[in-house]
Order: C-alpha cells, then sequence, then structure tokens
C-alpha cells in the first residue's frame, strides 16, 4: 500500500463525509453545484466500471463502492430529499456540463488503446 494514495483517499474520503455532513445537519445545499455532484458521479460510475472485471485487493473495492455510493447520496439527496432540495438555487448553477460530457465522450472514441466498451467508457 502507497502512503501517498492511502492518505488521498482519506483526504477525500473525509471530504465528502464532510459534505454529506453540512447538508444533512443544515438540511441546505446552499452553495453546493448539483452539476460538479453529478459529473463526480458520472466520473466515479465511469472510471470504477472495472469494479466487475477486475479484483485488485478488498481496500482497492471498498473504496470504490464508497466513493459511487456517497457522490450518488450527495445527487440524490440534492435533487429528491425536499427539505435539501428547496434550497438548490438552479440560477446560480449555470454551467453547461451536458457540453463537457459530449467532448469528453467524443474524446474517449478518438483516444484510446482499445475500441472496446470499457476502454471508451474508462477514458
Amino acid at each position: 500500500m502507497n502512503i501517498f494514495r492511502f492518505a488521498g483517499d482519506m483526504t477525500h474520503l473525509i471530504s465528502i463525509l464532510v459534505l454529506l455532513l453540512k447538508i444533512y445537519a443544515t438540511k441546505s445545499c446552499s452553495g453546493i453545484s448539483l452539476k460538479t455532484q453529478e459529473l463526480y458521479a458520472l466520473v466515479f460510475l465511469t472510471r470504477y466500471l472495472n469494479l466487475f472485471t477486475d479484483f485488485i485487493s478488498v481496500y482497492n473495492t471498498v473504496m470504490k463502492l464508497v466513493f459511487i455510493a456517497s457522490s450518488l447520496a450527495i445527487v440524490w439527496c440534492m435533487r429528491m430529499h425536499r427539505a435539501v432540495r428547496r434550497t438548490y438555487d438552479k440560477e446560480l448553477d449555470t454551467f453547461r456540463h451536458y457540453f463537457l460530457i459530449a467532448a469528453c465522450f467524443v474524446l474517449s472514441l478518438i483516444l484510446n488503446e482499445k475500441f472496446t466498451f470499457q476502454e471508451v467508457i474508462y477514458c
């Protein structure tokens, strides 16, 4: 186990937990971009797709599942939880993330080692 990877994972995990605790404690998502959280969830879902095909270690599998679950929990909370959803200001979240997703998808079709589903999604 690389100590720097472990430190990075733990820092990332703590930041996610702080964000979730902030949302649940204040019942507010004011100042948090839903579009950014959706992009995080999309990145985790596509990058960790190899979770079902390649086993590396228990630590790796657990961390991937935690990152996927926590990012989906944040998105769910911001979209579905009544008390939290009311505090989301759509007018302030103006980033056009669909253009970014489309550009990344086109680039992944062009820049890949093998033209397989998993490789294209991973890019």
